[in-house]
């Protein structure tokens, strides 16, 4: 804060606050448009829900002149009659509240006798790959998720790693689940690995997704997505030679060091190291004995 806005090095959190609510109010008073997801859509009032703690979402869409939402499909409830049960699961399951600060229904642009809101509302929905995994008999289920975070809280990969880890919208193990089939199996497969299966995300989830179960279908389409032509050759060369010793020790350690260079830079990656070879097992063994 000292470095960009010249503030006072022994500025408490309190005045750091003040400081950035006066900043940002600024903002959102002088903004042209104003962007804000949706935690539900509600269809049969053509409004959607926002859910937050701070005021933000609704200073963003009150000030500006136009309000852009921008919501996948799979945040459409049937009524807003629905938000009685959905809005008190959210926020116990997200936050520990009975409900939070701010709940609220918007159903477009203001009117004629109202003095705030937009003047004109846009609501764009999202499929980027949402139909897809709707079509797909086992994962479907993960699109039940209403993003109370409850899982991320649980799992002790994301509490040791992070979010910014996974390098996607959606973290944790529901981002791990659900960003392959969003971003793409080839190059976010891997996230449905970083888990430990303990089960714990499914035990908090408030929709009763079975997310452990979700990551091992994942990692089999993953490993079916893969070459396994060239995996067949290495797994059945692998075999042949380490079933017997005679042929383990056909070759010299130079070339296994080799082998074993190449291996871990192409598929275990560059993290892992294995011990240098100088003679085989049974040669040492020999030695010794």
């Amino acid at each position: 804060f000292n470095e960009k806005f010249e503030t006072p090095l022994k500025s408490t959190p309190e005045e750091l606050t003040a400081f950035v609510r006066a900043r940002l109010r600024e903002k959102f008073v002088t903004a042209d448009v104003g962007f804000t997801g949706a935690n539900f859509l509600l269809p049969d009032i053509g409004g959607i829900a926002l859910t937050e703690n701070e005021g933000n979402g609704l200073m963003t869409m009150a000030f500006p002149r136009i309000h852009i939402v921008i919501a996948g499909i799979e945040k459409i409830i049937p009524s807003y009659k629905d938000l009685a049960r959905f809005w008190p699961v959210l926020s116990t399951h997200g936050t520990g509240q009975k409900l939070t600060v701010y709940n609220s229904i918007i159903t477009g642009p203001k009117k004629a006798s109202e003095k705030n809101g937009p003047e004109r509302t846009i609501i764009f929905l999202l499929d980027n790959g949402r139909t897809k995994l709707f079509a797909k008999e086992d994962q479907h289920s993960a699109l039940k998720c209403i993003r109370c975070g409850s899982c991320l809280n649980a799992c002790p990969v994301y509490k040791n790693i992070g979010g910014f880890t996974y390098n996607t919208t959606y973290s944790g193990p529901i981002g791990a689940v659900i960003s392959p089939h969003l971003n793409g199996m080839k190059e976010y497969g891997h996230l449905s690995f970083a888990s430990s299966l303990c089960g714990k995300c499914k035990d908090v989830c408030p929709v009763n997704i079975d997310l452990p179960q979700l990551l091992l279908f994942n990692r089999r389409d993953f490993v079916q997505s893969q070459n396994k032509k060239v995996e067949s050759i290495i797994v059945k060369s692998a075999g042949y030679f380490l079933n017997k010793r005679k042929r383990m020790d056909l070759f010299p350690h130079g070339i296994k060091n080799l082998s074993l260079a190449i291996l871990t830079k192409s598929v275990w990656g560059s993290r892992r190291t294995f011990p240098v070879f100088k003679e085989s097992f049974s040669k040492q063994w020999k030695k010794k004995n």
